[in-house]
């Protein structure tokens, strides 16, 4: 069963540019366990754990998720919208919708005209993003302009639903499963009173280019670095496990090899999973992640980075899906991890 933590992340929306109420989230959480927690100019929100460590481990996930911004005010009320992040507009279709205003957020749909009223070119047509609207209840123009400002932020109204075998689906388990994880790996390490100096950042703008992590890992400057983040789960139809691999849900963190993971940090990742009996899996990447491991790794004079990542089906919708387990073996691991690295360990390949 999700724990409350859990339960507010996923309940509470920010999408990049808007992440302040997810922030507060995560501050509330850090400060009963951190040694310090600061916000910086780009609203990345830092925890760190014994300050004075001579050697510094940062611990990244990104707290943004994908959404829409108000672009237009249509002369009937209509809102209409770009995107923020990659979308599949198929699955934008029929969505309910939240429009985050300065009044807080109003419950909208986001719509085309009925299949009875397309025509049969329309039907097998992917619609644009200029062709979709958000409807409010809006009976004017007039009304809405009231309400509602161009540059508004919105996001799918989140859902989370308990499945069986501990699964959970929701909005925005890319990437609050990671935060989560980061979040809960420090509580573990600030516990265990650690040799070194060990940082979480909750990123923001990750959906938009890697933008926090960059600001963040030039602020931090980590020797070290683990990057959280979900991964595509293969275990599902149309997807071909000769091409993505095998990843389960279920079946443990995911590991990742390849030249944006440090083989040091991978190697002792490995090593700690088998000490302390946590199952993981491994993917292997041939090119830089697109995640935020891929900006922390080249920071400053460059950072010894690994990835861990969560398995989830349906990467991009409001309805992903991850394992509870999955999370608790990657925070477990994480956590493990940081209290075997001591300050004179060499991360050099």
């Amino acid at each position: 069963m999700p724990d409350q933590f859990l339960k507010d992340l996923l309940s509470t929306p920010g999408t990049s540019g808007g992440e302040q109420q997810i922030q507060q989230v995560v501050r509330s959480f850090a400060q009963q366990f951190a040694a310090d927690v600061t916000t910086d100019v780009h609203g990345n929100v830092s925890a760190t754990v014994n300050p004075a460590g001579q050697k510094t481990i940062l611990l990244d996930a990104h707290c943004d998720q994908i959404g829409l911004i108000v672009r237009h005010i249509d002369s009937l009320g209509f809102i209409r919208v770009n995107p923020v992040g990659g979308w599949d507009l198929q699955i934008l279709l029929g969505q309910r919708m939240l429009v985050h205003t300065a009044s807080g957020p109003i419950p909208g749909v986001i719509a085309r005209k009925p299949i009875h009223l397309l025509d049969p070119d329309e039907r097998k047509t992917v619609p644009k993003m200029k062709e979709l609207w958000i409807d409010i209840g809006s009976a004017s123009e007039a009304e809405t302009r009231t309400l509602v400002r161009v540059g508004d932020l919105v996001t799918p109204e989140p859902c989370l639903r308990e499945l069986r075998n501990g699964r959970i689906s929701g909005v925005a388990m890319d990437d609050r499963a990671g935060l989560w994880v980061i979040m809960n790996a420090l509580k573990q390490v600030a516990a265990a009173q650690p040799t070194v100096r060990v940082v979480a950042v909750s990123a923001v703008q990750e959906e938009i280019g890697l933008r926090g992590a960059t600001t963040s890992a030039h602020r931090v400057a980590p020797d070290i670095a683990i990057a959280v983040d979900v991964t595509h789960a293969t275990d599902c139809p149309g997807i071909d496990q000769n091409e993505f691999g095998r990843i389960e849900i279920g079946k443990g963190p995911v590991i990742v090899r390849g030249p944006n993971a440090n083989p040091r940090v991978v190697e002792l990742l490995l090593s700690q999973a088998d000490a302390q009996s946590i199952p993981v899996q491994i993917n292997a990447l041939g090119y830089p992640a697109s995640n935020d491991g891929a900006a922390i790794q080249v920071a400053g004079d460059g950072c010894a980075t690994g990835l861990v990542t969560i398995p989830n089906r349906y990467m991009h919708s409001p309805v992903e899906l991850v394992a509870e387990s999955d999370l608790r073996h990657a925070a477990d691991l994480i956590a493990a991890f940081c209290l075997a690295v001591s300050p004179e360990m060499s991360f050099i390949p």
